[in-house]
């Protein structure tokens, strides 16, 4: 009886620590979830408020504040200027495809481009020098620590003479090789995780190598892939140095248009939150929609 007493406050005191420590760390994800969102929230409350709201620091909407759409009239966004003339809404949704076209169309190549570089390093050992496959990959790497204010002037004089200032053929190229380095680095140790005998049965069965990578090796490293390019898109659709430096007006993204929302009043906030909700609405759509391939895809290879 005694050592069945003893067993049933053992049980209960575990079954305490567990509730407890679940507790707190459901707890710290919360706080931590708070925080993380807090800017969003700040940024889209903003859009509704007006001067003196933003000023006061006003937070709660209908208890701090009545929501208007201050922001969203100044861009020609609001339910009673949606279906009139608007040059600001028009520049908008210019400079929104922009920024579309441009984050889109460098993700893509550079996942495409990366992602065989990192099949080679991954597979087939080269040597350029005292360079080895290691080297090459760290090689990659180091480019991310060079500054962008390193590299202002000699890209502005290489792209004013090869005539691509202003233009997002310029862009796309520039931000291609901003994220190439990452995507390296992360399809190798998706590539790396995929067992090299699936491949080898391919080739015994009659595929060529380029035939064993396109159907044995890309559907396996496809999630892989989808979390590269939606960190490549994030990197992109948020770059703002190279899109200031290097154009004007045909080519300039939504990030530059966010910043210049100045006037003689000074900044309004107002106009610079709605233009981040729009900014930021779409990376968070794709985010939750693609979700559980971003996962799936930074985890592959963790464990082997």
């Amino acid at each position: 009886m005694a050592q069945a007493l003893a067993l049933d406050d053992f049980d209960r005191r575990r079954r305490l620590r567990w509730a407890v420590s679940r507790l707190v760390i459901y707890g710290l994800l919360i706080v931590w979830a708070a925080i993380c969102i807090f800017p969003i929230y700040w940024t889209l409350t903003t859009s509704f408020k007006i001067a003196p709201d933003v000023m006061k620091g006003n937070m709660v909407p209908w208890w701090d504040f009545t929501p208007r759409w201050k922001g969203w009239q100044s861009l020609g966004l609001s339910p009673n200027t949606i279906f009139t003339t608007s040059t600001v809404r028009e520049e908008f949704l210019k400079r929104f495809a922009n920024s579309v076209v441009i984050s889109v169309s460098a993700s893509a190549l550079a996942v495409g481009l990366g992602s065989l570089a990192a099949y080679g390093l991954s597979r087939f050992s080269y040597r350029f020098g005292f360079m080895r496959n290691s080297d090459i990959s760290f090689f990659f790497l180091s480019q991310l620590i060079l500054p962008p204010v390193v590299l202002a002037l000699p890209f502005l004089v290489l792209y004013k003479e090869l005539a691509l200032l202003d233009s997002r053929i310029g862009m796309i190229m520039i931000y291609t090789l901003m994220v190439l380095p990452i995507v390296i680095w992360i399809m190798r140790d998706q590539f790396t995780a995929i067992p090299t005998e699936l491949e080898e049965a391919a080739l015994v069965d009659g595929l060529s190598i380029w035939g064993s990578f396109a159907r044995i090796v890309l559907p396996l490293a496809l999630p892989g892939m989808v979390a590269a390019f939606i960190l490549c898109l994030v990197l992109c659709w948020n770059e703002y140095f190279f899109a200031a430096l290097l154009t004007s007006t045909d080519a300039k993204t939504m990030p530059v248009m966010i910043a210049s929302q100045t006037g003689s009043q000074g900044i309004n906030w107002w106009a610079m939150a709605a233009l981040s909700s729009a900014g930021i609405l779409p990376l968070i759509f794709i985010g939750v929609l693609l979700e559980r391939h971003i996962i799936k895809g930074m985890t592959a290879g963790a464990v082997k």
